[in-house]
């Protein structure tokens, strides 16, 4: 009898696949008697057979950090830059995002603002770039302006508004969309103001908007010294982005 199919070498590798269990590997546990009959066909060395185990479950960690990222950065759709349309915007500086892309914004602890009427895909860049830093490994949170500040109204009157606003001051990037759309009251105001002064020079940030930041006073309930407050902390480290041109929204219905 060889030593493969001995009691001895079953009961061997039953504990092993217990102590790999243990260790929560669940790669090399689920692989390592396939890949030991490679090792064989192949005369792989030890090392080698090793090495190819440790590499596989390297790689299903990676996956799955990066499937919980991208689940906890709420999302409502999965965009990429592959999937941009760079020929509908009448100005728009492929370079500039490109080169965005690459994330260092981010370790800079630095903001992108995505400034530009509606329709014209920062929702889509600001995804993208979201979408990115999470295969990066970087926690990221989405949200639109208006959605945070309903959720913190709702924690300040539950008493649990320190809470709430640790979970937008926590993400190495948080997107905020849509900022200007909708007219935001003085207690909302505040309240963006914390995440905005929480996330300064602490945490990066991709803010969209359709208003100029010259506009910036009516957003905030025409409160001068607030808006100020903000733009000095948004702008101090940010890469405005411009882009112009006709809503593609609206391309698509007047094709139909």
């Amino acid at each position: 009898m060889n030593e493969k199919s001995s009691p001895s070498a079953g009961r061997e590798e039953k504990n092993l696949a217990v102590h790999l269990q243990y260790l929560k590997l669940p790669y090399i546990r689920n692989q390592f008697e396939p890949a030991a009959r490679q090792a064989v066909s192949k005369q792989w060395s030890h090392v080698h057979y090793l090495a190819n185990l440790i590499e596989g479950e390297v790689l299903q960690r990676q996956d799955r950090t990066i499937q919980r990222l991208v689940k906890k950065a709420r999302f409502p759709v999965i965009k990429t830059l592959d999937q941009f349309h760079w020929n509908w915007p009448e100005k728009i500086s492929r370079m500039q995002i490109q080169n965005l892309f690459r994330l260092a914004f981010i370790d800079e602890k630095a903001n992108v603002i995505l400034l530009g009427g509606v329709g014209l895909g920062k929702t889509h860049l600001a995804i993208a770039m979201g979408h990115a830093a999470c295969l990066a490994g970087y926690a990221v949170l989405f949200t639109t302006a208006i959605e945070a500040i309903n959720a913190l109204v709702a924690a300040q009157a539950a008493g649990r508004l320190g809470q709430e606003l640790a979970k937008y001051s926590k993400p190495k990037l948080l997107i905020l969309d849509e900022l200007g759309y909708l007219p935001i009251d003085k207690t909302g105001a505040d309240l963006l103001f914390q995440i905005i002064s929480n996330r300064y020079e602490r945490g990066s940030m991709i803010i969209t908007t359709n208003r100029a930041f010259k506009d910036w006073t009516e957003v905030f309930n025409n409160d001068a010294t607030l808006t100020s407050a903000i733009l000095d902390r948004v702008l101090h480290h940010a890469e405005p982005v411009v882009i112009e041109g006709k809503s593609y929204r609206m391309k698509e219905k007047i094709k139909e």
